[in-house]
């Protein structure tokens, strides 16, 4: 994995509430807006990189330019991976997660998009992080039993069961549909550790209420 400094300081950002990116993870997004087709195109012809962050549900806090929604202060920069344009002009791409990064401005620009500088300072760690205990396992695969049951999602549970701990967490924590806040929560969380307890807590508490669309986890 590259190191930070091969990072650029200003990239464009992709708010989008309850995705979010991390370290080594892939999330694939169909983007057809035309702004962030813009936003593809210059990326693919500069560094391919750009920031996942959520906007906030509330107006008022966090990070915000002039007419555009907040954003949280935390997101995760990726770089793009695979792309795909479609005959309907859509691209299909996969960002894969490098590090997190703190907002430090967000910049007032003439593109369809939104640009920040951005600060990797608390994230060093990224780069090599440390995996869970594997006594957590346990815990973990009992939590998301039960919560997978409650969310009608099937899944692959040899696989699950096979799967590197660090691999598993990360990949949880971003397809679970969680609401925004407790994503962001997942997203700000030290390191994997902290990540898989938090991960384990949100599952358990999870209510039985509301009906949820079956979908499968392979």
């Amino acid at each position: 994995m590259p190191g930070l400094e091969s990072l650029p300081g200003r990239f464009p950002i992709f708010p989008l509430p309850g995705a979010v990116l991390l370290p080594g993870g892939n999330l694939p997004l169909n983007i057809f807006e035309p702004r962030y087709l813009q936003m593809v195109r210059d990326a693919m012809q500069t560094d391919k990189v750009i920031g996942m962050i959520q906007p906030r549900g509330q107006a008022g806090g966090g990070e915000a330019a002039e007419g555009q929604p907040p954003i949280y202060g935390t997101g995760c920069a990726g770089r793009i991976s695979s792309f795909r344009e479609t005959e309907d002009g859509r691209f299909l791409i996969t960002l894969t997660g490098i590090a997190r990064f703190d907002v430090a401005e967000e910049l007032a620009v003439t593109t369809p998009y939104r640009q920040v500088v951005a600060a990797f300072d608390r994230w060093h760690d990224d780069l090599q992080p440390e995996p869970p205990p594997d006594a957590l396992r346990g815990d973990l695969l009992t939590a998301l039993k039960g919560y997978f049951e409650r969310q009608q999602i099937e899944a692959d549970w040899e696989t699950i069961k096979d799967a590197p701990l660090a691999g598993l967490v990360t990949s949880l924590v971003m397809i679970c549909p969680f609401e925004p806040n407790e994503k962001q929560a997942l997203l700000e969380a030290a390191n994997l550790n902290a990540q898989a307890e938090l991960l384990i807590a949100l599952m358990c508490m999870a209510g039985t209420t509301g009906a949820a669309e079956p979908s499968v986890l392979h």
